[in-house]
């Protein structure tokens, strides 16, 4: 990790920070969190533009910021890019002289040679002498990430820098990124509060809550493995739960909730009688089957009513009362046709133990 990039800051006051985060060169590191978490003060912080009071900034194998030894390089002395969420581009510049402004090392005929091949990485030729207000949403984020690379940063910084698009142009933006990132061996973090877009451009998430570094790993483990019910919660887990540990046996443990026994994987690590926090993906919950054919060992028949069936394209989602609680799972539409699904009806279905996840409650503070 000497040549990525390395984070670890800490503040009470006035924006509390305590964080740490890791992000290898080629890899994309999202920062997920709602509002006040912390995601842009971290980005600012990386660019120069906010001073932490302690803690350090290392990236590829330069430190930027060490307040134990009195480290702080300034913005224009840090190699990074960064792409805002309204582009801000110069409203009275041509899109090849925006891109042209990050290359002022350079002398001037190179400078517009070099911002116009980016220009055209980023499929914009033809387009460089057009100003801003010329372009569409699309075209000037463009210009944007042409112009943020143009510097050959150390490292990208990306926030928020979909959500000013419509959606088509997003699934384009998409794709382009990754196609850049390929070429481009740097860190890049991105700060979205969009779960499916973290999802689908991430190596990896870190999880923030009130500027503290909650979680970080892939999106598959994360959602497996939440290491709290307040990931789970911030990872937009529906189906989310308090328990006891009622007991254990040899391949697995018993979990009580809402007057009845769940098996899950073994917890040897819990103690029994102790109170948890269980999840499981909408995938964990699924119809019993209409032959009555037994399932894994770790199936859990649970009898339910259907609250309401939300039609999501070829799928429903389906909203599920069980006593005081509500499940969420979804169901391909020609599976719910067949089973013939309505809204008041009592139906069982099935909790796929192997899919639940079992935490400790964490006491507050």
């Amino acid at each position: 990790m000497t040549e990525g990039l390395q984070l670890d800051l800490r503040q009470s006051s006035p924006i509390p920070l305590n964080a740490q985060i890791s992000c290898a060169p080629g890899e994309v590191l999202a920062l997920v969190g709602p509002s006040g978490s912390g995601k842009s003060t971290l980005l600012r912080s990386i660019a120069g533009l906010y001073r932490p009071h302690t803690g350090s900034i290392r990236c590829g194998g330069e430190t930027w910021f060490d307040s134990a030894r009195g480290i702080d390089k300034p913005t224009m002395h840090r190699r990074i890019g960064m792409v805002f969420q309204h582009f801000a581009l110069f409203p009275h510049l041509s899109a090849l002289h925006n891109v042209a402004e990050a290359l002022r090392d350079y002398p001037e005929a190179e400078r517009l040679e070099r911002a116009q091949a980016w220009l055209e990485r980023v499929h914009l030729h033809g387009l460089g002498e057009r100003l801003p207000h010329r372009l569409s949403g699309g075209q000037q984020q463009r210009v944007a990430v042409a112009r943020a690379l143009a510097r050959e940063p150390k490292v990208l910084l990306l926030d928020e820098p979909f959500s000013a698009v419509d959606r088509g142009t997003r699934e384009a933006l998409y794709g382009e990124l990754t196609e850049l990132r390929e070429e481009l061996r740097m860190p890049v973090l991105l700060v979205t509060h969009d779960l499916d877009e973290a999802t689908l451009l991430a190596d990896r998430m870190c999880i923030l809550s009130a500027g503290t570094t909650l979680q970080a790993d892939t999106t598959d483990r994360l959602l497996q493995a939440p290491a709290s019910a307040e990931v789970a919660r911030l990872l937009g887990m529906r189906n989310l739960f308090a328990g006891r540990l009622a007991g254990h046996s040899a391949d697995h443990s018993l979990l009580a909730w809402g007057g009845q026994m769940l098996k899950v994987r073994a917890q040897p690590q819990l103690a029994v009688g102790q109170a948890v926090d269980w999840a499981m993906p909408t995938s964990g919950v699924l119809l019993m089957p209409l032959n009555e054919r037994p399932g894994t060992a770790l199936d859990n028949r649970v009898a339910v009513r259907i609250e309401r069936l939300l039609p999501l394209g070829e799928q429903f989602r389906v909203s599920l009362s069980a006593g005081a609680d509500r499940l969420y799972m979804n169901v391909p539409r020609h599976v719910a046709q067949r089973y013939g699904l309505a809204v008041g009806q009592a139906i069982d279905v099935r909790l796929r133990g192997e899919t639940i996840h079992v935490m400790a409650v964490t006491a507050p503070g």
